[in-house]
């Protein structure tokens, strides 16, 4: 039966257009977007998890920006400490070398143990970055490398831990040998011997110090390594959940602007039969 107040066929190929519009209007965002998961609305189980995961990924890039500054003040440090090491070398060297020496040898080298010290006073004054000081003490530092998400909720941060290491005590230690003068009581080579023993022992001190930031700085470094490839692996499983499939939403896009096309000339079509009931009154 054909209505003039009622056009089912109209009214069907309506809502098929309509369908279609939406599913490219769809389209088109996800396109030009490049996601396919932009809300909760799209998929609320994605989205929680993507937004989590980006979330992470946010704290990771951080920690690794915090972890440089770290890095670089351990690097000093060890630079500072190695550069000790080399200094308290040619100490104990020169030491060695006035064991039996004249008054007037002992004098020389006197004068070259003092420019010595102040060397490595200086290089341990220079052995800072950006205000961090990690050759005047002895505390615990602590560095913040990632993160810990628990099965059951919980949060916590992962971290490394290293010592301070107190360098001034080496110069001060050498800076107060004296070659040249005997307490009482004391002969010269007694005053001689200790000496070498004073400076060989902080040399010892020195090569610890810097193996102890040589070990700290290597795992720091391997932590940022870590966290790098983390990070990228976190973004690339957030992508593969949330950004849009550029191949199939072209093929996708091209396919629904022909069923647009065609929805339009069926509800043309559709609209024609109320005319072709005039026909029927001629």
């Amino acid at each position: 039966m054909s209505s003039i107040n009622t056009n089912s066929g109209a009214m069907s190929a309506l809502s098929t257009l309509r369908q279609i519009n939406n599913d490219l209007s769809g389209t088109q965002e996800r396109i030009s977007s490049g996601l396919k998961i932009r809300s909760s609305m799209d998929n609320a189980a994605y989205f929680s998890i993507s937004e989590t995961l980006q979330g992470d990924s946010g704290i990771y890039k951080a920690i690794d920006e915090s972890m440089t500054l770290s890095k670089n003040s351990i690097s000093a440090a060890r630079l500072g400490s190695e550069t000790v090491v080399d200094l308290a070398k040619q100490f104990v060297e020169r030491v060695a070398f006035a064991q039996g020496g004249t008054a007037q040898v002992r004098s020389d080298v006197q004068a070259e143990l003092d420019e010595l010290s102040a060397r490595i006073q200086t290089t341990i004054d220079q052995s800072t970055f950006n205000g961090s000081d990690l050759v005047n003490g002895a505390a615990t530092v602590t560095v913040v490398t990632g993160i810990n998400r628990g099965a059951s909720g919980s949060f916590t941060t992962t971290t490394v831990s290293f010592n301070q290491q107190n360098l001034g005590a080496i110069q001060s230690a050498l800076d107060a040998i004296d070659i040249t003068t005997n307490a009482t009581g004391v002969t010269t080579e007694t005053t001689l011997s200790n000496a070498l023993k004073t400076a060989e022992s902080n040399l010892s001190s020195a090569i610890s110090a810097a193996t102890s930031f040589g070990i700290a700085e290597k795992s720091v470094d391997m932590q940022k390594q870590f966290l790098s490839e983390l990070t990228d692996r976190i973004d690339s499983g957030v992508g593969s959940m949330i950004d849009a499939n550029m191949e199939e939403e072209a093929a996708k896009l091209q396919a629904l602007q022909v069923q647009q096309q065609l929805a339009t000339q069926s509800l043309s079509i559709a609209n024609q039969a109320p005319q072709n009931i005039l026909s029927l009154f001629r």
